[in-house]
């Protein structure tokens, strides 16, 4: 059974240690722990008994929800964790007062891609060569004032 709930200071270092599994240009602890202290910032975390599956967040800036940090350990994907990750900071971001959100995405993500146009997000721009280890664009995601 999955369960979504607030990160803790305490979740950084195993949250940072599967973002370096699963990205190629990772969040450090540090980065982490600033970000979880900022008013206008949620995150989640998917939990699984006593392993972290997930995580997610959201910063409000200036009423746009700008989500980051969005994974999910490879062994737990196609189980509706990304879904229920992305609704619940979804809804935490309308509680911190933005009316629309952004995010970026490797271009070559269809299933990321698959799950944020499911939700409503619309694809409104490219960053060429944005990522790197693979040198690759992002697409720039948008749901406006919903």
């Amino acid at each position: 059974m999955i369960s979504i709930r607030t990160m803790t200071l305490q979740d950084i270092p195993r949250v940072a240690a599967m973002e370096k599994m699963i990205f190629s240009d990772p969040w450090s602890e540090k980065v982490y722990e600033e970000t979880l202290r900022l008013p206008e910032a949620e995150y989640v975390i998917a939990q699984s008994g006593e392993m972290i599956a997930g995580a997610a967040g959201v910063r409000n800036i200036v009423g746009t929800g700008e989500i980051t940090n969005v994974m999910v350990l490879p062994e737990y994907r196609r189980q509706g964790i990304g879904r229920m990750m992305m609704e619940e900071v979804l809804n935490r971001g309308r509680a911190l007062g933005a009316d629309e959100f952004t995010l970026e995405v490797r271009a070559g993500n269809a299933a990321a891609i698959g799950l944020y146009e499911s939700l409503g997000f619309v694809s409104e721009g490219v960053r060429p060569r944005f990522y790197r280890n693979p040198v690759e664009d992002a697409l720039i995601m948008w749901i406006r004032k919903c």
